[in-house]
């Protein structure tokens, strides 16, 4: 394998890996969001049994809390960044797919013109 194919994979390995932390990351957010929510429902009902008896006081509770805000900020920003790193991936793996087909026209050049 050429120092310039090596280079490559290399590149597309660690974009592999960002893509997968970043991928892990904003699925964990994802599930989280559904324990939270549970979490701050539970809250409400311990904080005013009264006030907040029904599951939907308790779930209106959840939404509106700053730690369910702040769970969906986080969750948009992982999601934008997966998003990013899955871009940065496809366009290296776009940009090597066409130096490949380079590298095999001028192989077939060099066979048929002997250059």
């Amino acid at each position: 394998m050429s120092e310039v194919s090596e280079h490559w994979l290399h590149g597309l390995r660690t974009l592999v890996k960002d893509f997968a932390e970043a991928k892990a990351q904003r699925v964990y957010l994802e599930h989280f969001r559904k324990s939270k929510k549970a979490m701050l429902m539970a809250e409400a009902e311990s904080i005013n049994p009264m006030k907040y008896k029904s599951a939907a006081s308790q779930e209106v509770y959840a939404y509106r809390h700053d730690e369910y805000i702040e769970l969906l900020e986080g969750l948009r920003a992982a999601t934008e960044t997966e998003e990013h790193r899955r871009w940065q991936l496809k366009s290296r793996e776009m940009r090597f797919e066409e130096w490949r087909t380079e590298q095999a026209t001028q192989r077939q050049e060099h066979k048929r013109y002997g250059n």
